[in-house]
């Protein structure tokens, strides 16, 4: 539950404090602030995490101004069941339109954190990248975040409308894949295009 940059670690605490400078200059400028919690639901370096640590956070960069805190499972370790604790003690500190959540597919489960989030929390705002795009460098053998293409997907089969054209999207993160030289990591993606291949 620190900050880990290349040049040095700060812990939780420490960060926010330097966030303090960001918070004042985004104020003045009136621009929207959105806050970002990493490893919400485990830690590399500390293990599991407990929700009320998670709280006393978001609480303080509500303070600092944030319109917006995403949580993010950015080792991919969180079950439905523990993402569903940690949303309840957060919305004990924040409303529900407050909260984002950022989950990472490590040990598959990103899909059905996201689905517990919304159907049994309420939230509305899912960060996701197209063709999964995205990593946790100190993290080893954590995956890319949740594809987009296999969110959609899924919030088209609750029917939800997203405004997103899926064929389109999907053709983005396979042109993007290709450009980069890595398989997309999207389930959605891959059974869609070998159906029309």
């Amino acid at each position: 539950f620190r900050s880990h940059t290349p040049l040095q670690k700060k812990s939780v605490q420490e960060s926010i404090t330097r966030f303090h400078n960001v918070s004042k200059i985004t104020q003045e400028k009136n621009i929207p602030l959105r806050g970002y919690i990493s490893c919400v639901l485990g830690c590399p370096y500390e293990g599991n995490i407990k929700p009320s640590s998670v709280a006393k956070y978001a609480e303080q960069l509500l303070e600092l101004g944030c319109h917006e805190i995403s949580l993010g499972d950015t080792i991919g370790v969180g079950t439905p069941k523990a993402t569903v604790e940690m949303l309840r003690e957060v919305k004990t500190v924040a409303d529900t339109k407050q909260i984002a959540v950022h989950f990472h597919d490590t040990y598959g489960q990103a899909l059905a954190n996201i689905y517990a989030s919304i159907t049994e929390e309420g939230i509305s705002v899912v960060d996701s990248s197209v063709a999964g795009l995205g990593g946790c460098p100190y993290a080893k053998g954590a995956s890319g975040n949740v594809a987009t293409e296999d969110v959609i997907y899924m919030l088209h089969g609750m029917g939800m409308h997203t405004g997103i054209d899926l064929d389109q999207l999907i053709e983005a993160g396979l042109y993007i894949s290709n450009v980069l030289g890595r398989p997309t990591r999207s389930k959605v993606a891959l059974a869609l295009s070998t159906k029309k291949g």
